[in-house]
């Protein structure tokens, strides 16, 4: 079954911010992203972006400085499976293939993700499960 595995919030203020969920609700920090950090519960991973500069398409979170929820990620068991019936719902791809490392201490952790517009225009991230390296 699908599940939730992030959430991507942007903000003018990354490293404010990141100390704040840190701090209020003992998140802790479990990598650098290149414009932010990633936090997690345990179960759910939280990315904190630096708000874009620029606008950078048409969609109020595309806007230059823009805070708020960026983007959704979803791990799946059959990606494939998946970016079918996100299709089919009338989503549509708007990337190839993303390979992605980031460090977390002296690992690090190997992903790829696929990113889809949803009919809100809500950035929607799918990953495979198991495919995360450490």
């Amino acid at each position: 079954m699908p599940r939730i595995k992030h959430i991507a919030i942007r903000t003018s203020d990354p490293a404010k911010t990141a100390a704040f969920y840190k701090e209020v609700f003992g998140l802790e920090e479990v990598g650098l992203a290149r414009s932010g950090f990633y936090l997690s519960d345990g179960y759910i991973n939280l990315a904190i972006l630096h708000s874009n500069d620029e606008a950078v398409g048409s969609s109020p979170r595309d806007a230059a400085g823009y805070a708020g929820i960026d983007h959704l990620g979803f791990e799946v068991e059959n990606l494939a499976e998946i970016c079918e019936k996100l299709e089919g719902a009338g989503a549509h791809a708007t990337n190839q293939r993303i390979d992605m490392v980031h460090p977390t201490g002296s690992d690090a952790v190997s992903y790829y993700e696929l990113k889809y517009r949803g009919p809100d225009d809500q950035v929607i991230d799918v990953t495979e499960s198991g495919w995360i390296v450490t």
